[in-house]
């Protein structure tokens, strides 16, 4: 009886984790699908709001036209249709709130139900003009003609650098400036965070006594406890300031603060595995390189940091996964300009910080709200590939040791 209760309990249990991990496994499939599957339907859309057109006078000769030149035109950038292919003819801008320029409220009727008839007969009888108007009013006896925007590329997504996802009439939504900002600032915290952590690791492995690294190791695992706020706050008070006085800058919001900032976030991680990693150097090594006279600093550079390499590398690319995924700190500090960055000393804006600025206000299911589901794929594969990397050194070291 014993027996049959001891191996029904064994049952159970194996059963309860292989449930666990089945539920784990579904539900960040289920995500990975969810997030996918609302990023990639951009790529079926116009770049016009759904619910709308954009109108011309059916004699115009303007065939085609892209989403840059309908922001330029609203934007009375461009003011002549020759400018875009068409005759030497001015634009006239409309919407559909300067109605009231062109009609009584009489003339519209009491419940609005003129306004079709009267927006086709305005958009007929100015050869000139371009009109944003919902498509409820555009209906089968409109008499002009709806211009036909192509989708959004995935292409022209990812290389345009104009980020205006709420722009009308035509959405612009270019995110190179995105992406170049999240690199610019994850590289620059790894260039400083990865000295001073390995520095710091080669201390606490090699050269500190027992007590002293006691004392430091909590300390140092503590900083990954605080809240990122926290350090949003620290560098907004701080950094930011320090840096528009030492640099001579109008503002100090740029992306170098935001590396200091996820540089020290980035530093609890680097220093652990590397110091793991150093740990792990054979004493019979060390020992080989002391007694064929050697010194203590050369055993560390050229036998203990060579043979951690693999481990190393790991740490600075775990930090740099830590800080491409930063929301709030990076948010506070980095000025939030979707522009594209040529030095650190600008300011710049990530995709975690878009997302998190933006989410909020974008229309559920809208473009706007799909775009930024766009942006979270690009954000999963670039984690994905620092992991698979992580990965990939990490098996590369076992191998090696072996």
């Amino acid at each position: 009886m014993k027996y049959f209760l001891k191996k029904l309990t064994g049952k159970l249990i194996e059963g309860t984790l292989f449930l666990s991990s089945t539920v784990t496994t579904l539900t960040i499939i289920l995500i990975v699908f969810f997030l996918f599957r609302e990023g990639l339907s951009l790529f079926k859309h116009s770049p016009i709001e759904d619910g709308f057109v954009v109108a011309i006078n059916s004699q115009n000769t303007v065939k085609k036209i892209t989403s840059p030149q309908i922001m330029d035109i609203f934007d009375q950038e461009i003011t002549n249709w020759e400018m875009v292919g068409g005759k030497n003819d001015s634009i006239i801008l409309f919407r559909i709130d300067n109605i009231t320029d062109y009609y009584t409220e009489e003339q519209m009727g009491d419940t609005l139900q003129h306004i079709p008839k009267l927006l086709s007969r305005l958009v007929d009888s100015i050869p000139g003009i371009v009109a944003f108007i919902p498509a409820s009013y555009a209906g089968a006896d409109f008499k002009g003609r709806i211009l036909e925007l192509d989708n959004i590329s995935l292409r022209k997504f990812l290389t345009d650098k104009e980020w205006y996802p709420t722009a009308q009439p035509a959405a612009q939504m270019g995110v190179l400036a995105l992406i170049s900002g999240t690199l610019w600032v994850s590289l620059g915290a790894i260039l400083l965070a990865l000295p001073l952590g390995l520095a710091t690791a080669i201390y606490m492995a090699e050269i500190a006594n027992e007590k002293t690294r006691r004392v430091l190791k909590p300390l140092i695992e503590l900083l990954a406890g605080i809240p990122s706020v926290v350090y949003g706050f620290f560098g907004l008070v701080i950094i930011v300031p320090l840096i528009q006085q030492v640099f001579d800058l109008p503002v100090g919001e740029t992306g170098l603060a935001g590396s200091i900032i996820l540089a020290i976030m980035a530093l609890p991680t680097i220093i652990t595995i590397s110091e793991d990693a150093l740990r792990t150097t054979p004493r019979a090594m060390k020992e080989a390189s002391l007694a064929l006279g050697a010194n203590k600093w050369q055993t560390i550079s050229r036998v203990t940091v060579p043979y951690a390499a693999s481990g190393i590398s790991a740490a600075a690319i775990l930090g740099m996964g830590r800080a491409i995924g930063e929301t709030m700190a990076v948010l506070m500090v980095t000025g939030n300009a979707a522009v594209m960055p040529h030095t650190l000393l600008e300011p710049v804006r990530t995709i975690p910080a878009t997302i998190a600025a933006e989410l909020g206000e974008a229309t559920q299911g809208g473009l706007h709200f799909k775009a930024l589901f766009a942006l979270g794929c690009i954000l999963f594969i670039i984690t994905m590939m620092v992991n698979l990397t992580v990965e990939y050194i990490s098996a590369k070291r076992k191998y090696s040791k072996r």
